[in-house]
């Protein structure tokens, strides 16, 4: 039932490739989002950031998550980026990941 899986997500990210895509990496204490296209990171915005570091008192909850969502969707639209492909590099769609993901829906990005 793994392979099966680990199979499914290779192929998805075969076919993901070749688009913009929105890629999370996590970690116990931050949480970082990038805008890749063709193996180039385009954006960035992670909770180790200066200016979040000022706003935020914890980086690994949701909040954070959802503050990192904001800004990278910000980040798209000012550079001319709507339509992206989320890549959660095999996290479960729950908790901070979930949160990300709404927030960076809700401030304009389509996914």
């Amino acid at each position: 039932m793994i392979k099966k899986r680990l199979k499914r997500a290779r192929n998805t990210r075969i076919k993901i490739k070749k688009k913009i895509r929105l890629v999370i990496f996590r970690t116990l204490r931050n949480i970082y989002a990038q805008i890749i296209y063709n193996n180039n990171t385009l954006l960035s915005a992670s909770t180790l950031e200066k200016k979040i570091n000022k706003i935020l008192k914890n980086y690994s909850n949701k909040y954070a998550a959802a503050i990192i969502g904001n800004i990278i969707a910000k980040r798209c639209i000012n550079n001319g980026i709507k339509k992206v492909v989320f890549d959660r590099s095999g996290y479960k769609y729950h908790g901070r990941i979930k949160a990300l993901a709404d927030s960076a829906r809700e401030f304009g990005l389509i996914f």
